[in-house]
């Protein structure tokens, strides 16, 4: 049922995060507004303000979720993280799967969480497409550090996915995996299909960029919608449509690139879709099981130290070898800030009832936390360092 007071509330309060976002950078106080959309959808939800969710505004904020990780696919240029920053990426994610079910395995025992596999799981996530509009106003995705960054942030984010994908969802591993094979082959047909013709379609939307017929918005926003509906009527999670069709796109545009279509599909995704998603989170945290004891509080700081010892590590101990002291550490704290894939972890963990509500919602109020705290540390500890660099990246 479609309620109107509703859908305006979640925009307006879009809005506001955004306007707020805004006056305190200009002040030079640095809040992400993903921060902020989560904490204004808290004031106007149920809890607080009385506004229900709906299902028109999950399905909104399910549009929304898939614009966030098509970004964090369009980011990641393969060619320019091929090689060493993919190996260290990849080597990286690995040892923090190894801290984070060992860490994972001692709060079960302990009786502190249910599950290894899905507490695991959310502490080892690197939120790339919560990190990009930061990393993009700065400048620091241009950089040689940004390289190695996209790279860390890929294979932090993708992996997740396809763990929700094959282990975490519902249906045997055998049975997810023939369907992401399957996924992936049909994906690889259209990425096939869209590169050869790529040449006549950039043209014509190089000619139609400002124009009201808008093709290249209208046409990306089909392909991210579209995967994300295959991906879901597969039975897969739809972050993995959304990233795919990122993924697609990157390619389509890498001979070419295309005056004003950054600005144009950003302006959509990050003006409609993806705060609708932050504002709709909010709004479904559970504030009452957060704050209900004193334990759940220090969970929430628990989970919030326990982000960077596992994201963080591999930065500080891998890295060595290509960035100096200064640029490990700003990679350790950007690595270990956390947000979209800990609320669908968890929220599959708590609905399959292998996850506490306590739980659930100290993981999700330790990822805000570490949304709102470790991009602005990793910016200050990097700060001084060039905009561009022509430093080569190794292969």
């Amino acid at each position: 049922m479609v309620q109107p007071g509703a859908f305006l509330a979640v925009i307006a309060a879009a809005a506001a995060g955004g306007t707020l976002s805004a006056m305190l950078g200009a002040r030079g106080v640095l809040v992400p507004s993903v921060v902020l959309e989560l904490v204004l959808g808290v004031l106007i939800g149920p809890q607080v303000a009385g506004v229900d969710v709906t299902e028109f505004t999950r399905f909104f904020s399910a549009l929304g979720l898939g614009m966030l990780f098509f970004f964090a696919g369009y980011e990641i240029d393969l060619k320019r993280i091929a090689g060493t920053p993919l190996r260290l990426a990849t080597l990286g994610w690995g040892l923090s799967l190894v801290l984070a079910y060992s860490i994972g395995g001692a709060l079960a025992a302990a009786g502190v969480v249910l599950s290894v596999l899905y507490t695991g799981s959310a502490l080892a996530t690197t939120a790339i497409g919560t990190l990009i509009p930061i990393l993009g106003d700065t400048g620091a995705l241009k950089t040689r550090f940004g390289t190695y960054l996209l790279g860390a942030g890929a294979v932090g984010e993708l992996g997740p996915i396809l763990l929700l994908t094959l282990f975490l969802s519902s249906g045997g591993t055998i049975h997810n995996a023939a369907i992401l094979a399957g996924f992936i082959g049909l994906a690889v047909i259209v990425a096939l299909f869209v590169t050869r013709s790529s040449g006549h379609a950039v043209e014509l939307f190089e000619h139609t960029i400002e124009k009201s017929s808008q093709l290249a918005v209208r046409w990306i926003v089909v392909l991210v919608f579209a995967l994300a509906y295959l991906a879901y009527e597969l039975g897969l999670d739809l972050l993995l449509g959304g990233f795919a069709a990122g993924l697609i796109t990157r390619q389509l545009l890498k001979e070419r690139e295309v005056p004003g279509f950054d600005s144009k599909l950003t302006g959509v995704a990050f003006g409609v879709f993806v705060p609708f998603f932050f504002v709709v989170s909010g709004m479904q945290l559970d504030i009452d099981a957060m704050f209900s004891s004193a334990s759940g509080v220090l969970k929430i700081f628990l989970f919030f130290a326990l982000f960077l010892v596992v994201r963080g590590t591999p930065a500080l101990v891998l890295y060595r070898g290509v960035l100096d002291s200064r640029e490990r550490l700003s990679l350790a704290l950007f690595t270990a800030t956390q947000l979209p894939l800990v609320l669908a972890i968890t929220t599959l963990a708590h609905e399959t009832g292998h996850m506490r509500s306590s739980t659930a919602a100290s993981l999700v109020g330790a990822a805000v936390l570490s949304t709102l705290v470790y991009p602005i540390l990793g910016l200050k500890v990097r700060a001084g360092a060039p905009v561009a660099e022509a430093e080569r990246v190794p292969a």
